[in-house]
Formats: C-alpha cells, structure tokens, sequence
C-alpha cells in the first residue's frame, strides 16, 4: 500500500489528513499551476456528464476545497454535501464556499469517506475528484458510496490514470515523476506529497481494472471516459435500480 509517509507507523487514513492538513493552504495553487489549469477542463466536462441526470441531492466524496462542489452548483442542485477528512482542507473550501454565495447549497463536513455519516438511499448522485485513490480501503469507501445512492442513482469518478501512447507515456513520467514533485516540495513545504502522488497514481488500478472493480462491488452500466490522452479519466457506475 503506498502511504504519504513511509517512515510512520500510521495508517494510509490519518498520514492522508496529514498530508492534506499540511499543504492545504497551497493546494488550489499548486493543483491547476501543476496541471496547467486543465484540470478545471476536467471537472467541468465531468459536470456536464452528470447534468443529464438531472440530480437534486448530490455527495461530494474527499471535497478538498470544494472545487468539484462548486462546479457542480452549476447545475442547480437542491443540496451538495462535501465530506473529508482533513480540516484544513474544509476550512479553505468553507471560505470559497461563502464567497461564492453558495452556503444554502453546499454544505461542508468532516467524515470519513469509508464510513459515511448518512442513511441508506439519500443521494441522487455522488461524484470524486481525485480522492478515490486516496482510500486506505478501496472497496470500502466505493462500498459506502453505492449504499448512500438512491436506486438508479450515478457515482462520477474523476481520477489520474496512466497514458498509454509511447511518446506521451515518456513525457507524461517523467514531469511526473521528476518535476511535479520538485515543484510540490519547493511550494508546499511538504517533501512527501507530491512524491505520494506519483505513487498513488502508479499504483492505482485505472482503466479497465478500475472498471472491474466497480462492478465487483455492485455498480451497473460502467462506463469510462479518457481525457486528455489519457492523463485522467471519468469513471461513471450506476446503483441497480429495481424494477
């Protein structure tokens, strides 16, 4: 299991707080300088997927600073709930939330992605971005998901995967490997994250493994999106819905 920290002795859940805690006040920055701003490209073309649904209720999984919870207001929910782990990251995403005008909307919490403080059938919809490969417990956290969703409801998984094409693949690992970190450990103070991201990514079952996970945890009609040459991709499962 890749871990922030591999010098601790604690577990993946509490070193990713940690983690997260400690470069919370450069996150935003580093995360669209570090990835060009295309990441915001990305979560407004998963938004877009989700509209279709039409979703009232919404559970933003590992929110972060809330960046996939704004984007997806857009869509005029009547409720989106945030959850995550780590304070620090919650308390910038609370500010941004207020200064949008977005708090009768979007509503901020601390909790645990694996063990969700919710009822059985509350959400429409669930969406994560880039939180998903952070679980210390992969099946557990996609598990809860599933049993907040309504029947019939969709879970939208943004998540890094892995270029396949050669030239790019080579271009893609090396400023992941050698640059991104170098950056993240001038601007952020914290010599591990980044490092940690480019672990996590490796080791992260994308494509059509992750695929396979999601159905042997229960989700129905999968389907995968790659963007940008691969670089990320948006995983959408569905909770069976009875007939």
């Amino acid at each position: 299991m890749v871990v922030p920290y591999k010098n601790s002795d604690n577990p993946k859940k509490k070193q990713v707080a940690e983690m997260f805690n400690n470069i919370s006040a450069r996150y935003d920055f580093l995360n669209h300088a570090l990835s060009f701003q295309i990441d915001k490209y990305w979560r407004r073309k998963t938004i877009k997927l989700l509209k279709k649904y039409s979703p009232e209720i919404i559970l933003d999984v590992a929110t972060g600073t809330a960046d996939f919870a704004i984007s997806a207001s857009k869509i005029k929910p009547k409720k989106i709930i945030g959850i995550d782990i780590s304070e620090g990251m919650l308390k910038i995403g609370k500010v941004k939330v207020q200064k949008k005008g977005l708090s009768g909307i979007i509503d901020l919490q601390l909790a645990d992605s694996e063990n969700l403080p919710f009822e059985n059938n509350t959400f429409n919809a669930a969406i994560a971005g880039f939180g998903v490969r952070n679980f210390e417990s992969l099946n557990t956290g996609l598990s809860e998901v599933l049993r907040v969703l309504q029947e019939g409801g969709c879970f939208f998984i943004l998540e890094f995967s892995k270029p396949e094409s050669g030239f790019f693949k080579l271009i893609y690992n090396f400023y992941f490997k050698r640059i991104l970190p170098l950056i993240g450990r001038l601007i952020s103070k914290d010599k591990s994250a980044y490092l940690y991201l480019y672990d996590s990514v490796g080791e992260f079952p994308s494509g059509k493994l992750f695929e396979k996970i999601l159905a042997e945890v229960g989700y129905v009609n999968i389907q995968s999106v790659p963007l940008t040459f691969g670089i990320a991709t948006i995983y959408i499962g569905h909770k069976h819905k009875s007939f």
